[in-house]
This record gives C-alpha cells, sequence and structure tokens, in this order.
C-alpha cells in the first residue's frame, strides 16, 4: 500500500517550536443527516454543537455481563502477558489496557459490525467507516491512574498521518461510571479548536505515551482558556451506556483512589475517505494495532 505524503497541505500543523495557537476546524463534526441512520435530528445537531452524545443502555444488562466475563478472560490470559498490545501500569505492573481487542475477540468483533453501533458511526461520519484503533481500558479500585487532557486527534495526527478529524469514538461501559472514579471529562465543544502542541515526537513515543503521555499535550494556559470558554462536562452512566465523542474534543481521566473499578470497551471508527497517510509530526508511523492502515470499509 501507497502512504501518500501530503504534509505541505497540513491544515493542523502540531509539534511545533514557539507559541502554540488555537486553530479554528475546518471540518464537520457531523458528517451525515437524520436519513442516514438511527440519531433524530435534534440529537445530531446537539452532537455537531457539543462534540459528544450519550447513549443509555446500549448494551442490556446481559450483555453488559457476558463483555464484563470477557474483559476478565482477556486481562487473566497469561499467553497475552508479553504481547505489545498489552499496555500495564507503570507503577503497578497491572494490565490498563489491552489494543486491537476486535482482533483477538471473536465477541468484539462482533459488536463492532453490531447495528447499534456501526449504524451510529456511519451516521456521523456521513460515510462507510472502518476501524482506527480498538481497545479495553482497565480503571482498578485504589489504583488506577488517569490521562492528562488531550485531543485524541491531535496524536493521530501527528503519529499515525489521519489527514482530518473525520473520526469518531464510542466508549461502552462495562461498570458503572461515578462522579468519582476516573470518569471521562470532556470540554463540550471544543471538537471546534484545535490546540497546537509543542515539541518534536520521540522515536517510538507511543512505548511511553500509552503508559504516561509526555509529547501532544496542551500547555496548561491553553486547558485553562479552551476550559473557560467551553466548561467540563463528565461522562456518568450505568453499565452498558455509551459515549460517543469526536476525535478534536478535549478530554481526560483523573486517578480512581475508589473502591469501584471502572472498565470500559472504546472503539475508534474512522471515516473510509479518511485514510491514513504520512504522519504530519512523526517519523514513522505508529503500529497498526494502534493505528489501522487498512482502511476496507466494516461489512456485517
Amino acid at each position: 500500500m501507497t502512504i501518500m505524503d501530503t504534509r505541505v497541505n497540513d491544515g493542523y500543523p502540531t509539534r511545533i517550536t514557539g507559541t502554540p495557537e488555537h486553530l479554528p476546524r475546518v471540518h464537520p463534526t457531523v458528517w451525515g443527516t437524520e436519513a442516514d441512520g438511527p440519531i433524530d435530528a435534534a440529537t445530531l445537531a446537539n452532537h455537531d454543537a457539543r462534540g459528544y452524545t450519550v447513549v443509555d443502555g446500549l448494551l442490556s444488562p446481559g450483555e453488559v455481563q457476558t463483555y464484563w466475563q470477557e474483559v476478565v478472560r482477556l486481562s487473566s490470559d497469561e499467553t497475552l502477558r508479553d504481547d505489545e498490545r498489552v499496555i500495564t501500569e507503570v507503577r503497578t505492573g497491572e494490565v490498563r489496557s489491552i489494543f486491537d481487542v476486535h482482533e483477538i475477540s471473536g465477541l468484539i468483533a462482533e459488536l463492532v459490525r453490531d447495528p447499534r453501533v456501526l449504524d451510529r458511526a456511519r451516521q456521523i461520519l456521513g460515510s462507510e467507516v472502518y476501524i482506527h484503533q480498538s481497545r479495553i481500558n482497565y480503571m482498578p479500585g485504589f489504583k488506577g491512574t488517569g490521562f492528562y487532557w488531550h485531543s485524541d486527534f491531535e496524536t493521530w495526527h501527528a503519529e499515525d498521518g489521519m489527514p482530518s478529524p473525520r473520526a469518531v469514538s464510542c466508549s461502552i461501559a462495562l461498570t458503572d461510571n461515578y462522579p468519582y472514579n476516573g470518569g471521562l471529562m470532556v470540554m463540550p465543544g471544543s471538537q471546534r479548536t484545535f490546540v497546537q502542541c509543542v515539541g518534536e515526537t520521540p522515536d517510538a513515543n507511543y512505548k511511553s505515551s500509552l503508559k504516561d503521555q509526555r509529547v501532544g499535550v496542551p500547555t496548561n494556559d491553553d486547558i485553562t482558556k479552551l476550559a473557560a470558554d467551553c466548561g467540563i462536562e463528565q461522562f456518568t452512566g450505568s453499565a452498558g451506556s455509551a459515549l460517543w465523542f469526536d476525535s478534536n474534543i478535549m478530554h481526560g481521566s483523573s486517578n480512581n483512589i475508589t473502591p469501584y473499578p471502572r472498565s470500559n470497551i472504546f472503539l475508534v471508527f474512522n471515516s473510509v475517505e479518511n485514510a491514513l497517510q504520512e504522519p504530519f509530526a512523526a517519523s514513522a508511523p505508529r503500529p497498526s494495532f494502534i493505528a489501522g492502515r487498512n482502511s476496507a470499509p466494516i461489512t456485517r
């Protein structure tokens, strides 16, 4: 496969030297219409304005239990312990994430093709889609570590070569999300602003950034300005609920020091019309288990 280098036409320059700027987004948040899928016009308009949508009860209680058992099985699978797709906590060595999980688990491969999931992804992005990234996230009680504020698209653009923010993430809760157990925080409307980041991307940056991201994060001043403009909201809800959020929305999570664990299935859909190119700010692309380069559309 030939990967085109179009960095000269980069509309979202990042990993710069000097003072970062807030750039206006030049692409839509919602590409489809009410006629294209199950999401009604009012919800689509709200997603366009705020950059995220919560779907309560996407999975039934029985389905939640089935997927939870799969999560437990995968996290306990000794054959995966030395697999590069398994990311562990820096301090404890416990499993933090398992990537490429739709290729590892038949159950999650079925979930990717489930009309409740796939049809929403197609509708938001206005096209056929493929999986850019899939993973299971674990945040155990007492010792689960969060992620600092960031835009996923900034990383996917800089290190994977994603041309535009025509991608959407679906985080499906397998445990209850409380306001106090490290739930995801978002800045509504921030997807309309691309915040540049400072600093050169180290070689093989993913090996450390998946545990503790240091490059590709905004400055405290930039976060303060964006929070003042957009505010901060948090995803809470019962197991089985799903959060759909734009690839460029500013988000993060705090540590979980409660006894209540938090786990989710995380699926990233990219438009087939937004296939990856050469990285825009890295010397080489990240591995395919983090950034899928097979842009063939998902079929049922």
